[in-house]
């Protein structure tokens, strides 16, 4: 079983990392993911009672409490607002009692000295003394309250008192601006959250009824006013509607959405009043199954991420060991070699050095900003369409160099459309249609769908169709042929044959060929831009695997410019091509039908159409494309391999910057102050590259 615990209090990356593990311990939970970033755990359990023990164990960490009963979270605003006014007060303080050390003398002055710092300290410092106390107890140590506290309490016992209160005041500080930065970015990702109406307009025979989108069955035909979200996918019933689709493609642009046609929810009415048919309810809707993708993301971790959990887990203790060692070993060492005796020789210094090296040796900015990165990545992606279930998706896709395609629903639309009409001489192109229109209109068979948006005058009578050939009728006493050349063969009718990849529909009237129509499944608007693009960003292979025909196969490819093409290829042969794939590089699939899934499953990462796709191709997929926009694709690219150089950024900075300042800091050359504003510019500096993510082109 799985479960989704909504948290509140958890305000330490190194603490989200601790918690994970000790859920991961548990008997009967077979996986967990805790992400700091969106205050999410992810659990797979087997029993009900080891849920229970998760919850209670959560409760238990720290100020940490699941709040899925709807608990209220005090809002981060007044968290900021209480935060500031005990830094500035504590600030005010600690500048008063240098005045008292700098220009007062005496024991009066003394004293208020020893007074002001004490406030100074109190203020900032006792968050962090409680937590630790309460960590120690709970056999919880080396986290940051824990060097922290460490630093502060030892530099106030060697006499350097307004080296220990700035410890803590630059720390929370720097807490504090960390929070506000990571709020900014959940922030950024709760606003896909608006995509989601409060409530629906749905149209009964006595009256308008205001109802909330969880209410809406299918069928139901409802009112959607200017400037109103879409609140489930439906049909538009009305004859036109203009649709602002930025919030779901990430393009500004209005569409046109003509009778018939498809809408998605989360879309806003961009022109007038409007009528549609629900035709999913809102649990399948496109806005429920962002917000699911989006709310659960974090829970995929991404190999940077995974690195630097186990990277903290051994890196924290061995640098408290290594600055317990600088305290003790070293001043023993100095004495015995510089003034051959056993005695601690500077002591002061060394445990200031050692007291430098733990504060700066504080993993925070890589345990943050890496997961912040691929945080940002994610949301990045779904600002513009694109929907990933998880960082190690995003990291997957951003070393992807082959690209599979799907034809049928992927590379095309996936409906037959009118692609091409030649009318005989003597009738016009607007005859020629109306009259096959009015016997599709009898027919059940796919092809007839492409003539479902066509109007004709006609009424089509004694419609019979023949199986594999076509349809006979009769419009006002003149028999009609609309279908195959075999029909008009075998009616005796001498018809002019095309040569043509597409399905070609003959028709004639009273026994006298009137011309032929071009079926086919058009292009999707942007594949061929979509497949340059992906050229230019260096994909090196793009293939198709299909079932359809080799003839049409290589037409769509030559048209988007793909030049490997692999047709005719049943559902085991797809999957062993995928597989052959795959072992000469990072294989990304897209596609959309049911028979796409388990290709799908055999992928490093699979693209699915989310619009038309089927829910098994979407369940099996890694990426959803929201409104099967092709050109997507090379943004989510661009967006994965930008997530992904960030990070290893982050790392690479965050570890060279802190070897750097514990060497300062080991030689005795960075005081305890600097340490602290060293640390936590590490990484500010990390997490605001970070956000680098969300402005990419």
């Amino acid at each position: 079983m799985k479960q989704v615990l909504k948290i509140k209090g958890l305000d330490c990356a190194g603490c989200a990392a601790e918690l994970e593990r000790q859920i991961s311990k548990m008997s009967g939970v077979s996986a967990a993911s805790v992400s700091f970033v969106n205050q999410k755990i992810v659990v797979e359990y087997d029993t009900a009672e080891t849920l229970e023990k998760i919850v209670d164990a959560v409760n238990h960490f720290e100020d940490v409490k699941v709040i899925n009963d709807g608990g209220r979270v005090e809002s981060n605003a007044e968290n900021y607002k209480k935060n500031w006014l005990l830094i500035a007060l504590s600030a005010t303080f600690f500048l008063v009692a240098v005045l008292f050390e700098k220009l007062a003398s005496g024991l009066t002055a003394e004293i208020a000295r020893y007074v002001f710092y004490a406030a100074a300290y109190s203020m900032v410092g006792y968050p962090v003394l409680l937590a630790t106390v309460k960590n120690v107890t709970k056999g919880k140590i080396f986290d940051e309250n824990f060097l922290m506290t460490i630093a502060s309490i030892g530099a106030v016992c060697i006499g350097e008192i307004g080296e220990g209160v700035m410890v803590m005041l630059l720390y929370q500080i720097g807490e504090t601006l960390q929070s506000i930065a990571v709020d900014s970015s959940r922030r950024s990702v709760k606003g896909l959250m608006e995509l989601k109406s409060e409530w629906a307009n749905v149209l009964t025979a006595s009256e308008l009824k205001k109802v909330k989108p969880e209410q809406i069955k299918v069928g139901d035909v409802l009112l959607v006013k200017a400037g109103e979200k879409i609140p489930v996918d439906g049909e538009l019933l009305t004859q036109t509607a203009t649709l602002d689709t930025k919030s779901l493609t990430g393009e500004s642009e209005h569409r046109k959405a003509q009778k018939g046609d498809e809408l998605l929810s989360g879309c806003i009415n961009a022109g007038g009043v409007f009528e549609m048919r629900a035709t999913r309810e809102y649990t399948d809707s496109a806005v429920s199954r962002i917000l699911d993708l989006v709310e659960n993301a974090s829970s995929g971790k991404a190999a940077p991420e995974k690195f630097i959990t186990k990277f903290a887990r051994v890196y924290t203790p061995v640098v408290c060991l290594f600055a317990l060692a600088l305290a003790t070993l070293a001043p023993l060492l100095s004495g015995a070699i510089v003034d051959r005796a056993f005695y601690f020789k500077d002591f002061d210094r060394w445990l200031l050095s050692a007291l430098t090296f733990l504060v700066i040796s504080c993993p925070c900015a890589l345990i943050i900003s890496v997961p912040l990165t691929y945080f940002s990545g994610i949301g990045a992606c779904a600002k513009r369409g694109i929907l990933v279930k998880g960082a190690t998706y995003l990291d997957v896709l951003a070393k992807a160099d082959i690209f599979a395609f799907d034809k049928t629903g992927t590379l095309t639309e996936g409906n037959f459309t009118v692609c091409s009409v030649v009318p005989a001489t003597g009738t016009t192109e607007e005859e020629l249609l109306a009259v096959a229109a009015a016997l599709e209109r009898g027919s059940s068979h796919p092809i007839a769908k492409a003539f479902e948006s066509i109007e004709t005058p006609y009424e089509a009578t004694e419609i019979e169709e023949i199986a594999g050939r076509g349809l006979i009728g009769k419009i006002q006493s003149e028999t009609v042929l609309v279908g195959s050349a075999e029909l008009l063969k075998a009616h005796g009718v001498p018809y002019l044959e095309t040569d043509s990849a597409y399905t070609r529909v003959y028709v004639a009237k009273t026994g006298e060929y009137i011309g032929v129509i071009e079926i086919g499944d058009r292009i999707r608007l942007r594949a061929k831009t979509a497949i340059e693009a992906l050229k230019k960003l260096g994909v090196a292979r793009a293939v198709m695997l299909t079932g359809d025909q080799t003839e049409r196969a290589k037409k769509v490819a030559n048209e988007v410019g793909m030049y490997e093409v692999n047709a005719e290829l049943l559902p085991d042969q797809k999957l062993k091509m995928a597989e052959a794939l795959k072992k000469t590089g990072t294989l990304v699939y897209v596609g959309d039908g049911v028979n796409d899934a388990p290709v799908m499953a055999v992928a490093d990462c699979a693209v699915s159409m989310g619009k038309l796709g089927s829910a098994a191709a979407v369940e099996a997929s890694d990426l959803v494309l929201v409104s099967d926009d092709l050109g997507a694709l090379p943004r989510a690219l661009k967006i994965a391999r930008k997530t992904r150089k960030i990070a290893l950024q982050n790392i690479v900075f965050s570890i060279v910057m802190k070897t750097a300042f514990m060497a300062l800091g080991l030689i005795g050359l960075l005081p305890l102050s600097l340490a602290v504003f060293a640390d936590v510019g590490v990484m500010l500096l990390a997490v605001c590259n970070s956000f680098r993510v969300k402005i990419t082109k």
